[in-house]
């Protein structure tokens, strides 16, 4: 069965990166969403077992979007995937329960090594 994994991010050309950096063999079903409405909505139907979350867009940012799943009983496993790498970002995120941190932009051994890390099955 595959894994829901849920791509937020404004911009599409860096939704699309992000899919290309998944490991090829990881069996997903991937959504996307360009703002943190479609991705609180996409959680909330069940399609974010995963989620790579931007922390800046329109609308509601990525630490709006950790704020509202942190209230609902965070069970999504939240990687954040920014170019904001300050350490007060990093602390922040993690405080709104975001398990991991990755650097814009992806790469593959980045992405993959943060999910062995956290024991995502591949």
């Amino acid at each position: 069965m595959p894994t829901p994994i849920l791509v937020v991010d404004d911009s599409s050309i860096a939704r699309k990166m992000l899919i290309k950096a998944l490991p090829p063999a990881w069996d997903v079903e991937i959504t996307q969403a360009s703002n943190g409405n479609e991705a609180v909505a996409a959680y909330r139907a069940g399609k974010a077992d995963v989620m790579f979350l931007d922390l800046t867009m329109p609308d509601m940012d990525g630490y709006a979007v950790l704020e509202t799943l942190q209230k609902e009983g965070l069970n999504s496993f939240v990687v954040v995937v920014t170019a904001d790498v300050q350490t007060l970002a990093r602390e922040r995120v993690r405080a709104l329960g975001a398990a991991a941190f990755v650097k814009k932009p992806v790469d593959p051994a980045s992405i993959e090594a943060v999910l062995r890390e956290y024991g995502i099955k591949l």
